[in-house]
């Protein structure tokens, strides 16, 4: 296989189902759906943990957030610990970031003090900002160039007005679609394509900060879509009378109370604003690659970390084991080497993209990453990956262990209590929550199972989580 330039494409909280590819009867991506249709979508794709800083760390490290100790969107792993771009780079690769990171927390400091940080997590070339939230707070080239146009004030006004408004709050950015973060990350990485004059293939990466929340996709892209024709949340479900009390409960965290339906699908039409601005600038990354003459020899990864309630099950955000936030939008395309217009409904994890790179490179393999190659599946997309795959989450003062086989999805957390348990052939809208039912308990037990030999399997220190005895769950 030649080695191919390297794509990768990262948006921040895209649902799965939030692409016009994958069945959305009213949002518009035709340039990701034309990444579908050159190149394999699986269905099936699970983040390992739906929270940004736990699954990106996993993602560049091939490693679950059980074996780098990063639970929560805080810590950082240390700068030379071993990453793909590592492997990339010793194979000839200039490996560059453009876009939001959260390799480490965003604070009250100027970006560019973290990019010796970043150049020995394996990048040649680093320009990064925030997502939009820490850009209230963190300065970067970004909110350099904005403050040179006056625009960072406005920015910084309207975010203060939203924080106090609440979760809920729906209005246009005051900045204009050209200058609004997601088109300042385009526009870099098409700088940077441009005017590339290595000998090398690159690796870029790019992370679009949204559609992450807050809801202010910026001018028309604000009035795109109309809360009236967006599809309805997913209504939230009631514990059926066999639950144990402890699982009833726990269907309640997170729960926004008192807010209309209406509201929601408010937030899901601003959303989808969002998502086609971000779809537009992956138009414009992909046709600096075909300027450049390398698109037919490049190898695109378009996937999110994970993805957003947008008011399913009562809930916006993520950090649950929900489909709308585990499940996550992949596509892998590669002309000559990846079947075009394929689509793949086996189980796979994002560490699993790791391995793929490494392949198609022509790097030794990672004797630490944990993550499986794709290339199997990418060649041959009816054939099966995984029997399992898993997620985890440190929320609600515990940790969280989640397994999807082909049919259920169960999750238990560190006190060894069960409390989600779903058919999802039966009900892929998690409306029955079956644990505790006396004709699954059989399913309950494998599924246990299942997420115990996993912790035990993946390398874990000391048989300790969180500083939990594994066998005591």
């Amino acid at each position: 296989m030649k080695r191919p330039h390297i794509l990768i494409l990262m948006p921040d909280q895209l649902r799965s189902d939030a692409m016009g590819c994958s069945g959305n009867p009213v949002v518009r991506t035709p340039n990701i759906d034309r990444l579908a249709r050159e190149g394999v979508r699986f269905t099936q794709a699970y983040t390992v943990s739906p929270i940004c800083m736990s699954a990106r760390a996993s993602f560049v490290s091939g490693l679950y957030p059980h074996n780098h100790h990063m639970w929560t969107n805080a810590g950082s792993l240390p700068a030379h610990d071993e990453t793909f771009f590592h492997h990339l780079q010793r194979c000839g690769y200039y490996t560059a970031y453009v876009g939001k990171s959260h390799f480490y927390p965003h604070r009250e400091e100027h970006l560019r003090k973290r990019e010796g940080y970043m150049h020995a997590r394996g990048l040649d070339y680093v320009h990064e900002t925030t997502g939009p939230w820490a850009t209230s707070r963190t300065d970067s080239y970004m909110t350099d160039y904005w403050k040179e146009r006056g625009l960072l004030d406005a920015f910084r006004e309207d975010y203060a007005r939203r924080r106090k408004a609440g979760r809920c709050a729906v209005w246009p950015s005051p900045l204009p679609p050209e200058e609004f973060l997601d088109s300042y990350i385009g526009r870099k990485a098409v700088e940077f394509v441009d005017s590339y004059d290595g000998e090398g293939p690159i690796c870029l990466f790019v992370g679009f900060g949204g559609p992450h929340p807050p809801w202010d996709a910026p001018g028309e892209y604000a009035t795109m879509y109309s809360p009236d024709e967006v599809p309805p949340p997913i209504p939230k479900a009631e514990p059926g009378r066999w639950m144990p009390e402890y699982a009833a409960r726990r269907m309640e965290e997170g729960v926004i109370q008192d807010v209309a339906e209406q509201d929601f699908r408010r937030i899901r039409a601003n959303y989808y604003g969002k998502v086609s601005l971000i779809d537009h600038w992956v138009g414009e990354v992909i046709g600096a690659f075909k300027r450049k003459g390398w698109l037919e020899d490049t190898l695109v990864v378009f996937w999110s970390d994970h993805g957003e309630m947008a008011g399913d099950h009562g809930r916006l955000g993520k950090a649950v084991f929900h489909e709308p936030s585990a499940l996550v939008p992949l596509i892998v395309r590669y002309p000559g080497e990846v079947p075009a217009g394929a689509t793949s409904d086996a189980l796979v994890e994002i560490l699993d993209v790791f391995p793929t790179l490494l392949e198609a490179a022509g790097a030794e393999p990672s004797e630490r990453c944990l993550g499986r190659s794709l290339w199997g599946v990418l060649r041959r997309p009816n054939s099966q990956h995984r029997r399992a795959v898993f997620s985890e989450i440190f929320t609600f003062g515990r940790y969280n262990f989640m397994v999807r086989t082909e049919r259920y999805k169960y999750a238990l957390d560190d006190a060894g209590e069960g409390y989600l348990l779903y058919d999802l052939e039966a009900d892929p809208e998690e409306q029955e929550n079956l644990i505790g039912r006396p004709d699954v308990r059989k399913v309950e037990e494998e599924h246990r199972e299942l997420i115990l030999r996993f912790l035990a399997g993946s390398q874990i220190r000391y048989g300790v989580v969180g500083g939990k005895d594994l066998w005591s769950i």
